[in-house]
């Protein structure tokens, strides 16, 4: 959908260490475009090949009827941002729009993982862990890729594996453990399940701290659906999301920039 003649438009701009993702939300408050690419080795260069897209996609960002808003790990890296907002408050903002006013929002980034408590559209409080990767994206790439395989054949195993405990915190020192049940001859499903439920694990222990059900889940694990699934056993409840929500982030920061006009 392209932009309409004198409507005003926000861009939402979130670069994550991982995955760089834009949104634009119309006057109306429709989510009318999204986008998402490898981030790479300079946000700077992944906010202009952003604002290369939307361009093509006729979403200008120097219009007088655009307002840009940049969130995520390299939000000041946005030359053409109107303002520079905060992950929680972006990610709280897209939960709202996408789930509803009340709950708790997981984000399970590529560095770090978030959960926000939402009260009344708010976000009420927030715990990160970004110390380590163990319970992030980054986990679940460095293992696959131990593993010889994708993530998504990953997770496609774990259903068929018996649970494996992988007990290192650390990263480096889980990757050893991985190698050692390989050179064992541990079945690589039985793995897979393992690095699944470890991260898994991290996560609901975090979330499960917060205020409880409903449970939304945001982030580059959204569309992998072991995790929603063993997320919510482990949780006691079910856990919602959807293939919008990986882009959370860009669109709380998107409906913030409609509302700078």
């Amino acid at each position: 959908m392209h932009k309409k003649e004198d409507a005003v438009v926000g861009i939402g701009i979130d670069i994550g260490s991982t995955a760089a993702k834009a949104a634009v939300v119309e006057t109306d408050g429709a989510i009318a475009w999204t986008c998402v690419m490898p981030t790479g080795y300079s946000s700077v260069d992944a906010a202009e090949r952003l604002r290369g897209e939307l361009a093509a996609a006729d979403y200008g960002v120097t219009g007088d009827d655009v307002r840009v808003v940049a969130t995520g790990y390299g939000r000041v890296a946005v030359p053409y941002a109107h303002k520079v907002v905060t992950e929680i408050t972006c990610h709280g903002t897209g939960a709202v729009r996408l789930f509803g006013d009340h709950g708790t929002v997981i984000d399970v980034g590529g560095q770090d993982t978030k959960v926000i408590q939402l009260k009344g559209g708010r976000v009420a409080k927030f715990a990160m862990n970004d110390k380590c990767a163990a319970g992030t994206g980054r986990f679940l790439e460095i293992m696959a890729d131990r593993l010889g395989i994708t993530q998504q054949q990953m997770a496609d195993l774990a259903r068929t594996g018996e649970p494996t405990k992988i007990s290192s915190m650390c990263t480096v020192f889980a990757e050893s453990e991985v190698i050692s049940l390989i050179g064992r001859g541990e079945p690589r499903e039985n793995i897979a399940r393992g690095v699944i439920d470890s991260v898994v694990s991290r996560v609901a222990t975090m979330a499960g701290q917060a205020a409880g059900a409903p449970y939304y889940l945001t982030g580059g694990l959204c569309e992998n659906a072991f995790v929603v699934e063993r997320l919510g056993e482990l949780l006691g409840s079910p856990v919602t999301t959807s293939p919008q929500a990986r882009f959370a982030g860009a669109i709380g920061a998107a409906i913030r920039a409609a509302a700078l006009a």
